[in-house]
């Protein structure tokens, strides 16, 4: 044994001071490999649709129903299973219905809770107890635990049973009993739950969202193009403030910032109104016929025009001051022959959609006004100083990367950007090239850098990379030839507005090109797999979101209601737990209130993806092998304690 090994097996000897001790935890350990692999939870591409996550997260994406088929069979008829699981999600909500249509609470209680002690047993069988202790509420861990470990079917126990539920409802605990019994069920149902990007823009409730993550049990996100512009906004990157107030105005949400964020938008509105006043902004209506007053309405078109002219005119200097970016060929102010109503795209002429631009100087198209720069700076503070968006950024941070390799899956948002011939695309990071992981790597410390880098000017580089993730064309978190906003709003002919794909998404049926990106990530291609988001999956055109023989799963199915029409369905959930893979496809949820009245549930068509010949035990995943390592370096502690090298009960 040389030195250093002997002072690590003393250290390790601190926490295990007898043979006895190291014994222990060897044999629990090894208990635990052989124990089936938790449940993983993947979601994309949310999109502030909080009703609908927050439902899904709430039934396991359908497994507590099959926990209570499980349980009850034929014991329980359909409507009382029904209750039950709307019981398990909503539990306050189905309660406090319940309760004032119940002419005898008590026989109601007294049914209801053995129901949910066995789904919550059945929920535990694959953890140990130590695991499912830990997860218990404070308030009622030792009447849960004694209710799940006790046999209530034996004589001798009966009284002892029913004591503790006449206790609970004498003492009217009841209530928050049934509320922390059915919080631990939809804990138990999901180990650990991916986000594969996008959580912000389109929807309403990114904020609750994030709130929901940060109490969230366990974890891990992959920031989405979506999510990097905020973060970027969070720290007043003047494109991505603008692309984010321009969003939200499009899509009728500008509650995100001024309810949600606190962020004032009233200057903006004031400047919006005043400028665009008698211009109806043709080219400006809103996405997805968002449910607002007429004069809201005018109100968010008219934010949306004022927002998009500032934005092309802030990107433009952005340009300007990151020729490496190559993004030149994105600045089109310039380009506008205003007597003609006209603009130069790629060598061709088309005419405008909207000829209006009172805050556009023909000699000098990318000069803010005086009111235009006054609005970005008052958005820069707004955003700068929002203590809530801030936090949640932060958590970003904590929780979040560009990429993860979890046991054997390589998570990531959108693509890693390939040429067109399949090899790793290389793209310029401020005068060095990257291409795969190297480029994922160099990215994310840019991000970080963004954040906590004591230099200013690397903070500002990684500000303006933030912005260059959200739309540049080696991004590999936005995955096409270019962000044609400007055609989207001023040029009618499709050939303008076309958004090419990288050449990632030609190959993900060819499993050489796919081998080539798991290599590259150090991954072995025959056990490996991709899942990502990003593009949503067009269902209802008959497309298969299992790519390359099950090596490549994608994801985005829709749960932003504005693509709902494109998927034809509400969204993808996959879940890997220990007999394989299976992918979920949700049908919309008309509403909370309405799941919880009539009983429904978000009807969910699953499809086995892989099935492994035998079950998945810990042992076989990243956990799994880190507990070999400990139990190895145990067993190596404890022949030190045999052999007399290191003392028992030393320090």
């Amino acid at each position: 044994m040389d030195a250093m090994e002997k002072r690590y097996l003393e250290l390790l000897s601190r926490s295990f001071p007898t043979a006895a001790k190291a014994s222990a935890e060897i044999i629990n350990l090894s208990a635990i490999l052989n124990l089936p692999k938790g449940t993983e939870f993947f979601a994309s591409d949310i999109h502030g649709e909080y009703e609908a996550f927050s439902h899904i997260l709430r039934n396991g994406s359908g497994s507590i129903r099959l926990k209570i088929d499980d349980v009850f069979g034929d014991t329980l008829s359909a409507a009382e299973k029904r209750s039950l699981a709307t019981l398990i999600y909503y539990p306050r909500e189905k309660m406090e219905l319940v309760l004032s249509q119940v002419d005898d609470p008590q026989a109601w209680y007294e049914t209801v809770l053995p129901r949910l002690v066995a789904v919550c047993k059945r929920a535990a069988q694959k953890y140990t107890r130590s695991r499912v202790r830990k997860a218990l509420p404070r308030d009622f861990a030792y009447i849960i635990e004694e209710l799940m470990t006790e046999n209530s079917q034996g004589a001798d126990k009966k009284a002892y049973y029913a004591a503790i539920i006449d206790a609970v409802i004498r003492t009217d605990r009841v209530g928050a009993l049934i509320e922390a019994l059915c919080l631990l069920i939809q804990r138990l149902a999901i180990d650990h739950l991916h986000i594969i990007g996008d959580i912000y823009d389109r929807g309403p409730y990114p904020d609750v969202i994030m709130d929901t993550l940060m109490g969230y049990h366990s974890l891990d996100i992959q920031w989405g193009n979506h999510d990097i512009v905020w973060m970027g906004a969070a720290l007043g990157q003047r494109g991505c403030i603008a692309h984010v107030v321009r969003n939200c105005a499009r899509y009728g949400n500008l509650s995100i910032l001024e309810d949600a964020y606190g962020i004032n938008i009233l200057p903006l509105a004031a400047f919006a109104t005043s400028a665009y006043a008698d211009d109806p902004c043709v080219a400006f209506g809103l996405k997805g016929n968002p449910d607002l007053p007429l004069q809201e309405l005018e109100m968010n078109v008219k934010i949306q025009k004022a927002m998009a002219i500032i934005q092309f005119k802030v990107e433009a200097q952005l340009i300007d001051e990151n020729p490496g970016f190559g993004l030149a060929d994105r600045k089109l102010l310039d380009k506008i022959d205003h007597e003609r109503g006209t603009v130069m795209l790629d060598g061709v002429e088309y005419a405008l959609t909207d000829t209006v631009f009172p805050t556009v100087n023909p000699d000098d198209p990318y000069r803010l006004t005086p009111e235009e720069e006054e609005v970005m700076q008052r958005l820069e503070q707004a955003f700068t100083g929002c203590e809530k968006l801030q936090r949640h950024m932060r958590f970003f941070l904590e929780a979040g990367s560009l990429y993860k390799v979890y046991n054997g899956s390589l998570l990531f948002h959108a693509c890693v950007p390939l040429n067109a011939d399949g090899s790793l695309r290389e793209t310029d990071v401020f005068g060095q090239k990257y291409k795969g992981r190297a480029l994922y790597d160099v990215m994310e410390r840019y991000v970080r850098a963004a954040f906590y880098d004591p230099d200013p000017e690397m903070r500002k580089r990684g500000r303006d990379l933030l912005w260059y993730m959200w739309l540049g064309e080696g991004s590999p978190l936005f995955a096409k030839s270019k962000m044609a906003t400007f055609e989207l709003y001023l040029i009618a002919e499709k050939e303008a507005r076309k958004e090419v794909k990288n050449p990632f998404y030609t190959y993900l049926d060819d499993e050489r090109v796919m081998a080539g990106v798991f290599e590259d990530f150090g991954m072995d291609p025959e056990t490996s797999r991709i899942v990502c988001g990003h593009i949503p999956v067009k269902v209802k055109d008959g497309e298969d979101p299992v790519k390359c023989g099950g090596k490549v799963l994608t994801i985005d199915g829709g749960f932003s209601k504005a693509y709902q029409p494109t998927t034809g369905i509400a969204g993808y959930t996959l879940i890997s737990n220990s007999y394989g893979f299976v992918l979920a496809a949700h049908e919309p949820l008309s509403s909370a209130r309405a799941a919880v009245v009539n009983e429904l549930d978000i009807h969910s068509s699953r499809s086995v993806v892989e099935q492994p010949d035998k079950r998945t035990l810990v042992a076989d995943t990243d956990n799994g092998a880190e507990l070999k390592r400990q139990i190895a370096e145990l067993e190596r502690l404890l022949e030190a304690y045999r052999t007399g090298e290191i003392a028992e009960g030393a320090m």
